[in-house]
């Protein structure tokens, strides 16, 4: 006998079509946009009144789904869009310690504005006048548009103001974002994937060399923008380094076996725990303060202050270490060699920028090939190195770890390819 259908299986069946017609009428659009526009995976919310994601999932409400369908599909298709951008463009992530409802209210505008000034068929629309104003705004900024920077904008603005933008660019629903700071694994492996996803995007839309229009060149450089803006813990967890240290190893031994020997034998475990375990943690690295006067003081501090905080976190940190701080516009101007947590508190507390020549970053990388040949390192992590990025690079790849981070927007092609990069914001540091 067949089966009949309930009403609910129904509106779940033709909600799912929905949402495929949908992803197809973008796809004839935006062909590069292929692989982010099938990875979320559709799950039905009856508690939503638009669509919503979490980088995993897509979000949504048979009701409102059908509903919108039948009186402005448009509006769909643009939502939808909408939630696959903000993961394309890490916004999910990326917040730090910005305050929420604006940070959301900045990855709309952005993300609006992307999808509006690609005028596409499928997602065109006509702009009112708020809109209209805000994106003559945005088309005024001497370098390409982030939340990051729209979200400075925002700030002097009045809660009326605000109000007004949130009423206009409200498209999805972002409660399911992850909260800052709290990121489980398989949220960071979302991060991850749309990373990929997003470096995948970038390089088909440059093959799509016939597409060439401005809204093209604002979504290349959106990508650009946000795949260097990462959480400043993550990246500094890429200069840890396996290294063996005292420590109970709880995944080497079998529990069951080793409590029943303690109650069969008083004493005595069938199995002996291991007392090392092999732990990714920092053990030595340089940091290099540009002190040209193009950087400033205060930022310069925080910056340190946030790099400590990050370090005092007992599981990113060994018993011992060793960090060196220098501070370097043309020359080396200051070092202090930091072997402890309590020294690093206290270097803070007396810290004072020194210098503000020109910058060349040539003279760090030399002092640090001299401490390595002079084996006060035995195995460095790498070097980071705070810059604005106006400065002469070394040619040569250094034997470690670099990476460059650049207090807001850098010239990238004079960034050498062999150095990591990440471009933080200033407000990450206020």
């Amino acid at each position: 006998m067949t089966h009949m259908k309930t009403q609910a299986e129904w509106e779940e069946e033709m909600s799912f079509k929905i949402l495929q017609f949908i992803r197809n009428e973008l796809y004839l659009d935006l062909r590069f946009l292929n692989p982010a526009l099938s990875a979320l995976i559709p799950k039905a919310d009856a508690s939503l009144q638009t669509l919503a994601t979490n980088g995993i999932y897509l979000y949504y409400s048979t009701d409102q789904i059908l509903r919108i369908f039948q009186k402005n599909p448009k509006f769909l298709t643009r939502a939808y869009l909408h939630s696959v951008l903000h993961c394309v463009f890490s916004h999910l992530w990326i917040r730090g310690n910005r305050e929420r409802s604006l940070w959301n209210l900045a990855c709309d505008i952005v993300v609006e504005y992307t999808i509006d000034v690609m005028e596409k068929p499928s997602t065109k629309r006509i702009l009112t006048w708020l809109r209209s104003q805000i994106y003559e705004d945005l088309a005024k900024e001497p370098s390409y548009i982030s939340a990051a920077s729209v979200y400075r904008m925002l700030l002097p603005l009045s809660a009326q103001k605000r109000v007004s933008l949130q009423t206009e660019f409200y498209t999805d629903d972002h409660h399911y974002w992850p909260a800052s700071g709290t990121r489980t694994p398989l949220q960071e492996q979302a991060q991850e994937q749309w990373g990929q996803i997003a470096r995948q995007t970038k390089l088909q839309q440059e093959r799509q060399s016939g597409d060439t229009n401005e809204g093209s060149k604002l979504f290349a450089s959106q990508i650009r923008a946000e795949r260097s803006r990462r959480n400043y813990g993550d990246f500094l967890r890429k200069f840890s380094i396996y290294r063996e240290e005292l420590h109970t190893d709880p995944d080497a031994f079998d529990l069951n076996f080793y409590t029943f020997g303690l109650r069969l034998y008083g004493n005595l475990p069938l199995i002996e725990a291991l007392e090392t375990r092999e732990v990714k943690k920092i053990r030595e690295f340089v940091i290099v303060v540009d002190t040209s006067d193009s950087t400033s003081g205060k930022l310069v501090k925080n910056f340190l202050r946030e790099t400590f905080r990050i370090l005092h976190e007992r599981e990113h940190f060994f018993t011992s270490c060793n960090i060196r701080i220098l501070q370097c516009d043309d020359q080396i101007r200051s070092e202090q060699e930091i072997q402890n947590l309590d020294q690093f508190e206290r270097f803070l507390e007396q810290f004072t920028i020194i210098g503000g020549g020109g910058t060349d970053f040539r003279p760090a990388f030399a002092y640090v090939n001299s401490l390595i040949e002079q084996r006060r390192f035995l195995n460095l992590s790498g070097l980071l190195y705070f810059t604005d990025g106006q400065g002469i690079y070394p040619q040569k790849r250094p034997p470690y770890q670099t990476a460059f981070l650049f207090l807001g927007n850098y010239e990238e092609s004079a960034v050498p390819p062999w150095a990591m990069r990440l471009q933080l914001e200033p407000e990450e540091f206020l």
